[in-house]
């Protein structure tokens, strides 16, 4: 009894609050720190971040859902929608990042999320993520071409994305396999330029020098009988525009 009254006594009682103290200041600096990096990590475009991680590997959720469904309709997963962030997702994650040439780690950060097309943008239309995935291509696909060639690509790929044959969002249309060659080469990598953007837009806001054209091709290095048997309606630049 006496020495449970000793352990009690206000000397003791003052060293287990200085060691609580020091405990808590432990684990407050890690957080600041863990958070500082996060915040690092999303400025440096790294996707492995802590706070700004949408979805990885143990997920749960309808984003995980909408993911799955993704790169369902772009080939590269094969599970059930299940909102659950398992192996197999994961690895579709891992793909899918390959082949867009950006950091393959699996996580679903804000810059694979981008390329899906997926995230926060507009709530009516299309969002800052599909004008920016179609930026892209035009950038790719029409670099050096006249002002009117550039928004008549980013019209081709609208009008795929309203036709039955083709998949029903703009990221779907831009991934397809083999569609669009500038996605799997050193031209992806360019930023798209403000004329881009501009395009990309008008193309939105429903300009289509094509004439409503789904296919489009350069004679001089299309060898693909297929395609240059296609009807031909349009003729801009060096780019033959075609149903």
């Amino acid at each position: 009894m006496k020495n449970i009254k000793s352990f009690f006594n206000l000397k003791n009682l003052k060293k287990v609050w200085q060691v609580l103290v020091i405990i808590l200041l432990v684990l407050l600096m890690s957080s600041v720190i863990q958070y500082t990096a996060d915040i690092y990590n999303v400025n440096s475009g790294n996707e492995q971040e802590g706070v700004y991680v949408l979805s990885k590997y143990g997920s749960r959720g309808t984003e995980v859902r909408q993911i799955q469904t993704k790169l369902k309709q772009l080939g590269y997963y094969k599970g059930s929608v299940d909102g659950i962030y398992g192996t197999q997702t994961k690895n579709a994650v891992i793909a899918f990042q390959k082949n867009c040439g950006i950091t393959a780690d699996g996580i679903a950060g804000p810059k694979t999320l981008l390329y899906l097309g997926l995230g926060s943008g507009s709530s009516s239309g299309y969002s800052s993520n599909d004008i920016y995935l179609l930026a892209k291509v035009i950038e790719g696909e029409a670099r050096g071409e006249s002002y009117t060639g550039q928004v008549a690509v980013g019209a081709v790929i609208l009008n795929r994305v309203e036709h039955s044959s083709f998949p029903n969002s703009i990221s779907g249309v831009v991934y397809q396999s083999g569609a669009f060659d500038c996605v799997y080469d050193n031209n992806w990598s360019v930023e798209p330029s403000a004329t881009a953007k501009k395009a990309a837009q008008d193309a939105i806001n429903g300009w289509d020098p094509s004439g409503g054209a789904i296919y489009y091709y350069n004679p001089s290095k299309t060898t693909n009988k297929w395609m240059l048997s296609r009807p031909v309606i349009a003729v801009i630049g060096r780019h033959y525009f075609c149903t």
